[in-house]
């Protein structure tokens, strides 16, 4: 079992949410973040004020799979997401050493 962990645009969500469908996720969570990689910001101007923007507004999603739908997954975030600018975002795979669904109490894949 794998943990993908993607950071996104915010406004690529919808389409990367509706791609990850097609693909048969059933499941997501996403989280409003903040951060910066090599772009470290921008700057802005405000009512005549310029000011540095160093914290862009991200996306991260976070998804519980299989080994098997893991390369699909992948591609289906990487197409979906890519703007082909700066800040497009990063995808990184972990493994997972146990899921237990609390309702049921399944664990493994079938808790997936």
């Amino acid at each position: 079992m794998k943990l993908i962990t993607a950071i996104i645009k915010p406004f690529k969500l919808d389409d990367v949410r509706q791609a990850l469908a097609d693909v048969g996720v059933q499941g997501i969570t996403a989280t409003e973040v903040k951060g910066f990689g090599r772009q470290k910001g921008h700057t802005e101007l405000y009512r005549g004020a310029e000011y540095v923007v160093d914290f862009l507004p991200k996306v991260k999603l976070e998804i519980a799979v299989t080994n098997e739908m893991v390369d699909s997954i992948v591609e289906a975030i990487s197409k979906t997401a890519s703007t082909g600018k700066i800040g497009d975002g990063k995808i990184f795979i972990s493994s997972l050493e146990e899921v237990i669904r609390i309702r049921t109490g399944e664990t493994g894949s079938e808790a997936i």
